[in-house]
């Protein structure tokens, strides 16, 4: 069964992007965005959607069109937007095929390389009806018996499209902004102090729809499933791991809602390429949703909170993470094992200001 997923994106946080703002979606050798507009969506908010697809599409050359509904709503609460995207289940043995099948950096080499080559993979886990460790329990056990959840990955429909998998989906996303938040759709002349970076926004959530997202939210926010198999992680989680993970053998992901640190590592966690690199869970974890880098780590676009008045970036960081879970990429990025050297050289670099997000919960999954 396919899967949406919705953010609810907080006042007190804001996503984006900068570079070069290119008008009209690129046809060739580029990824192209189809935006759908809900009746009554101004020419600005539209426009800005345009900019926050090409940011991407100047980076991205798979042949893919990603398909995404877009408007503006009165939201309640607090909520700066509401978005959905559409997942699937693919079997990690096709996942890694198709993977391999698309590699065209150093990154994926690397990545596909030091992948588990059997059909499962191993999970540090937590917060399961079956924890040996006593039920719902925080203390991490490892799901090694090859059951769905360890041979299952869920996808978004546009991280499948990249990777030349089929999908019957229509809709890959949805995106909503507050019409009762100040935007700024102008990014020529910098952000206006107190308005929120709309390009920037519209591109981080386009980056959740690419795949850049965590299954460990399930754990988190629902922590009283009666079985691991109940859970899936998603692709970038395949490069997520902790010491306490590795400890259980090179391989073993850490998919838990908890407190210790996260790192990235491309090479099954032997090497730890950004340490401390994820969130960790709204509710068990450090208060930010674990689809993000690191609050207030300056890694990149995907960072969960940023304050009012800036212009956001794309880094390096987040397009090697979108590299290795299936996007092709057209700009050079550095090579594996060294990519927080390059950041600031590459040209994506970023100063956030950070504003706390509040503990409310910022997401939640239904079907589709």
């Amino acid at each position: 069964m396919a899967k949406i997923l919705r953010y609810n994106l907080l006042v007190s946080a804001t996503f984006a992007i900068a570079g070069t703002l290119v008008l009209g979606v690129h046809k060739s050798e580029a990824v192209t965005f189809n935006f759908n507009p809900q009746v009554g969506t101004s020419q600005a908010a539209m426009n800005g959607f345009t900019q926050a697809g090409n940011l991407w599409s100047s980076i991205l050359t798979d042949n893919a069109t990603i398909n995404i509904d877009i408007g503006f709503n009165s939201l309640s609460g607090n909520a700066l937007a509401n978005t959905q995207y559409t997942k699937e289940m693919v079997s990690y043995t096709d996942f890694r095929n198709a993977l391999t099948a698309d590699a065209t950096s150093s990154n994926d080499v690397t990545a596909i390389a030091n992948l588990p080559t059997s059909s499962s993979f191993n999970l540090w886990i937590n917060l399961t009806g079956d924890n040996p460790n006593g039920a719902v329990g925080l203390t991490p056990y490892l799901d090694n018996d090859g059951s769905d959840n360890n041979s299952t990955i869920r996808l978004t429909t546009a991280n499948i499209k990249a990777l030349g998998l089929a999908t019957t989906q229509t809709s890959d996303a949805s995106i909503s902004f507050n019409s009762n938040v100040s935007f700024d759709f102008d990014r020529s002349d910098g952000i206006s102090a107190g308005s929120y970076d709309f390009v920037g926004m519209a591109a981080h959530e386009i980056g959740h729809a690419l795949g850049f997202i965590s299954g460990v939210n399930i754990l988190d926010y629902n922590p009283n499933h009666s079985s691991n198999n109940l859970t899936y992680l998603n692709s970038l989680d395949l490069f997520r791991f902790s010491t306490e993970s590795y400890n259980q053998g090179k391989n073993t992901i850490d998919w838990t809602a908890d407190t210790r640190e996260k790192y990235f590592s491309l090479d099954g966690g032997t090497t730890i390429m950004v340490a401390n690199a994820f969130s960790t869970g709204l509710l068990h974890g450090d208060g930010y949703d674990p689809g993000h880098w690191k609050n207030n780590s300056n890694l990149g676009l995907m960072d969960p909170t940023a304050g009012t008045g800036e212009l956001l970036s794309i880094s390096s960081l987040d397009i090697q993470a979108v590299d290795v879970i299936g996007w092709n990429v057209g700009v050079a990025v550095p090579e594996p094992l060294t990519i927080l050297g390059a950041m600031t050289a590459f040209g994506f670099g970023v100063t956030f200001k950070r504003k706390l997000a509040n503990s409310q919960t910022s997401e939640e999954e239904t079907d589709s």
